[in-house]
């Protein structure tokens, strides 16, 4: 069996530096260790219309930010595949044909849709796309028979319930589809990175990111407003790196060579957690460090959105080309599963002869 990654983004606006630390930064590591066999990335369009229906002007533009986003960070189109979601006609005929596998009691008890519903105040009046996208979730994953789905530890849910979806059709018309695993980020911190303003969740829609395509005096600005640690009011009292985003962060981004460089009073993050925790660190001075370290980051990612910025009409042919390729992919899955489901009526020659004598006998 071919190892093969599917992941992917809702194109609704520009990709942060949660995005990058839970979940685009393994995404190049996976691409560039040789260990996979095809990787696919999907720009989730059709998904994102789930509920912004009212409003495609913000996935159209959108699409190109999340692919200037992916080239940036240094997704190889030569080694991946990017495609445009809406675009592969096959992931709606295969999501159509799961959601008979799959009971409305069994969506409402998927917590990301719990909890997805709730912090869109979607209590009232739920778009049924919305409440039913851990399907189409599955089809994007098994139309690539995907092993692997590199996501944050929010997805795991719909992974699950796509395993469900694959066990459940295998067991009523045979193996056709491949079972994924998720691939969480290593660093548990990173799994779901804070927002600047300290709340649970780096979110557009909350204000509280720094995006990969901000530029120096935006992020200094951001990290210089960050939340720390509300009782930690003069430089001597001890203070809580825990629940601290700029701790946080630090430990998302901060290197060995990063201390060398521009923080020497201190080896590693432990050292410098100790200080502040037992008073005598101040929060600016944690700050600036952390600033460096993000320009240290984003500054090559900088470098290279703006010579894409340069050269749309090679981000608009990765798009066209890739959305082929995995057009080829996902259609062959698809003539599969009608295989499998015996709804192949033009495809099988059978169909006709049965029939014949059935009525013929």
């Amino acid at each position: 069996m071919k190892n093969i990654i599917l992941t992917g983004d809702r194109p609704t606006g520009k990709l942060h530096i949660g995005h990058y630390v839970g979940s685009l930064k393994r995404r190049v590591e996976l691409q560039n260790s040789g260990k996979f066999d095809e990787i696919y990335i999907m720009i989730a369009d059709a998904q994102a219309l789930t509920d912004n229906a009212e409003n495609p002007g913000k996935i159209r533009e959108n699409l190109l930010e999340v692919v200037l986003d992916y080239l940036s960070i240094g997704i190889d189109p030569k080694k991946s595949i990017i495609f445009v979601q809406s675009s592969i006609p096959a992931l709606a005929e295969l999501n159509l044909y799961y959601l008979n596998l799959v009971t409305v009691s069994r969506l409402q008890r998927n917590p990301t849709v719990k909890n997805e519903i709730k912090m869109r105040d979607f209590e009232a009046s739920l778009p049924a796309g919305f409440f039913t996208y851990p399907v189409s979730q599955a089809a994007d994953i098994t139309a690539f028979d995907a092993t692997v789905v590199p996501a944050g530890e929010d997805q795991m849910p719909m992974v699950e319930q796509t395993q469900e979806i694959v066990h459940k059709f295998n067991s009523i018309y045979g193996e056709t589809l491949v079972s994924p695993k998720i691939l969480l980020p290593e660093n548990e911190s990173c799994r779901r990175l804070v927002g600047t303003d300290g709340k649970a969740k780096m979110s557009k829609s909350l204000g509280n990111t720094i995006f990969l395509s901000d530029d120096s005096q935006t992020v200094r600005q951001k990290v210089m407003s960050m939340f720390t640690d509300p009782n930690h009011l003069k430089v001597e009292d001890p203070g809580n790196t825990k629940d601290n985003p700029v701790f946080i962060y630090l430990s998302c981004f901060a290197t060995e060579e990063h201390f060398a460089k521009y923080n020497p009073d201190y080896k590693n993050l432990d050292e410098m957690k100790a200080h502040y925790e037992r008073g005598g660190l101040g929060d600016m001075k944690c700050k600036k460090f952390l600033y460096n370290v993000l320009e240290d980051v984003l500054t090559p990612i900088r470098e290279k959105r703006a010579y894409y910025e340069s050269h749309i009409d090679e981000v608009y042919d990765i798009i066209k080309e890739g959305t082929a390729k995995a057009n080829i992919k996902a259609n062959e899955t698809l003539k599969r599963v009608r295989n499998s489901m015996r709804i192949n009526y033009f495809e099988d020659e059978s169909f006709i002869k049965d029939m014949g004598a059935k009525f013929n006998s």
